[in-house]
């Protein structure tokens, strides 16, 4: 804890020693350092055992502003917590990134003289909601029914999310069904539920036939669209929101700068990067790396690095954005140099930062340096490795020809390998030719993914390469009988402001004929 200064501000005084202006302390913390000082001040002076010098104190750290660790901190060294203090404790942590300390706790209020009330539910159920653990829920949705609480419009609202954030639609569904009064926030679960679980559809009628719907209501219809890839009608119900005269959040311009990051057009990212700037909307970190995530993803990096350079208040997702965002557009060496000044600023690199450090690595073929990041992260900064770090080495190691060091990574992993990190290897097999690791790749990705054509069709064309053409028959008839079809690729592009997108063999664009017939032209590979 920090050391208070010898004499506080007159002001702040007055404060410590009047308990009824306590509440007003937030106004004089501009940070939680500021307030961990008072709280010293408050504990030498004895107020600290005071019921509701205390409450204040946890409300304080418990709230957004605050710090949840701090506030469990506080609360632990409360004599004997009332219903108000574990009340606050229990939504601080529901409300946090470790919700599940909310149900702990929760648990734990149990076991001990004060029972749960009314105002409890709601945030136990919220915790559930944010870990998607709808099944266990169930359990406290049958303790609320047997004390008729059920009915509470708070708790219902509770409940349905949790059952809708899970994928449970038909338990959501029932408890929406049943409730005497639907209103806003029970229909916004719904709406986030179905477009969760893929009923984008459903989730618009539902949307249609509302009465009267709230900013979160667009929003939560917004983002539906883009998670299910309907990216068009999520830039239309933007435009039908402004046509209400509903004022959009930060949270709209996310949603939209996602739809513009995965439709790749740049035109329309512009112009919602320019609203935003209209508008006066504030730059906090979300919005400051779903601007820059879209400029990366749609290819404009000076664009990406001026957004970053010109705003101080970056946080560390702002900083992998950048990193990923150069690794992935051939700018791999300022990749790099962008980690090495992540290290030397006041925030430390996690997981994904790795990522991209390892994923521009793998496109420099850079071998040394991506095993000294490797080293780096698991030594010094203490993260585990996850898939993905795993399949960004044997990616290095593959493109190198060692594919025997990359076959021990796998098999040394601290984690299960999967489908993809074993398909990698045998993509690298194919490159290189190693028909005997490939069939053990192969083995293992049929394996582990039965249902997916990759490890046949990279199999056969690891044979065909190596002039065993029968072999690589029988690939292509062992993935006929099992019934697994080679999914086509996709990709899109932007021309004068409309995003074309083509299927790998498709003939579904209205200029296929135009387009077939220029590849074929002889000439063509040669002009400019």
């Amino acid at each position: 804890m920090s050391t208070l200064p010898p004499s506080l501000p007159p002001s702040i005084s007055k404060f410590i020693s009047d308990q009824p202006c306590l509440t007003m302390l937030q106004n004089h913390c501009t940070t939680m350092k500021d307030f961990q000082q008072i709280h010293a001040h408050i504990i030498k002076t004895g107020l600290a055992h005071d019921h509701i010098a205390a409450s204040r104190v946890l409300t304080f750290c418990a709230s957004s502003s605050g710090d949840i660790n701090y506030a469990y901190m506080v609360f632990t060294r409360m004599p004997s917590p009332n219903l108000y203090s574990w009340n606050t404790i229990i939504r601080g942590f529901s409300r946090s990134s470790t919700p599940q300390f909310a149900i702990s706790l929760f648990v734990d209020m149990l076991c001990s003289e004060v029972q749960p009330q009314k105002l409890t539910y709601p945030s136990v159920f919220k915790a559930y909601a944010q870990l998607g653990a709808g099944h266990d829920g169930a359990q406290l949705h049958g303790r609320v029914v047997k004390l008729g609480l059920e009915k509470d419009q708070f708790i219902s609202n509770t409940i349905i999310h949790m059952y809708a954030n899970s994928g449970l639609l038909s338990e959501a569904k029932r408890v929406f069904d049943e409730k005497v009064e639907l209103d806003v926030i029970a229909c916004n679960s719904m709406i986030m539920g179905l477009a969760k679980c893929g009923k984008i559809d459903e989730s618009r009628r539902l949307f249609n036939n509302m009465a009267a719907r709230t900013a979160v209501t667009w929003n939560s219809m917004i983002s539906g669209y883009v998670r299910n890839g309907r990216l068009k009608e999520a830039l239309e119900v933007f435009s039908n929101m402004q046509e209400e005269g509903v004022e959009p959040s930060e949270f709209t311009m996310v949603s939209l700068l996602n739809a513009c990051a995965h439709l790749g057009s740049l035109q329309h990212g512009e112009w919602v990067h320019s609203y935003i700037r209209r508008n006066n909307f504030e730059l906090n970190v979300i919005v400051l790396t779903a601007i820059i995530d879209m400029y990366c993803k749609c290819g404009s990096i000076e664009n990406a690095i001026e957004v970053f350079e010109r705003n101080p208040r970056r946080g560390l997702s702002c900083w992998n954005s950048i990193i990923i965002g150069l690794a992935m557009n051939g700018h791999e060496r300022e990749a790099v140099e962008f980690f090495s000044k992540l290290q030397s600023s006041n925030l430390k690199p996690d997981r994904v930062s790795f990522i991209g450090v390892l994923t521009a690595c793998k496109h420099l073929g850079a071998i040394d340096e991506a095993k000294y990041y490797f080293s780096l992260m698991v030594n010094a900064y203490e993260i585990e490795p996850s898939i993905k770090h795993y399949t960004c080495m044997v990616e290095v190691l593959g493109q190198a020809a060692l594919l025997e060091e990359a076959e021990e990574l796998i098999k040394g992993m601290t984690i299960k390998p999967d489908a993809i990190i074993w398909g990698s290897l045998l993509s690298s097999c194919r490159k290189h030719g190693n028909v005997e690791i490939a069939k053990r790749a192969a083995q293992k990705v049929c394996q582990l993914d039965p249902g997916d054509a990759g490890g046949y069709v990279l199999m056969s064309n690891v044979q065909a390469a190596s002039n065993k053409f029968e072999e690589a028959m029988e690939q292509r008839i062992l993935m006929k009988e099992n019934f697994t079809e080679k999914e086509p690729g996709c990709s899109s592009i932007e021309l004068y402001g409309e995003v074309h997108e083509f299927l790998a063999g498709g003939r579904l664009h209205p200029k296929t004929q135009e387009i077939y017939s220029l590849l074929n032209d002889p000439g063509f590979a040669f002009q400019d």
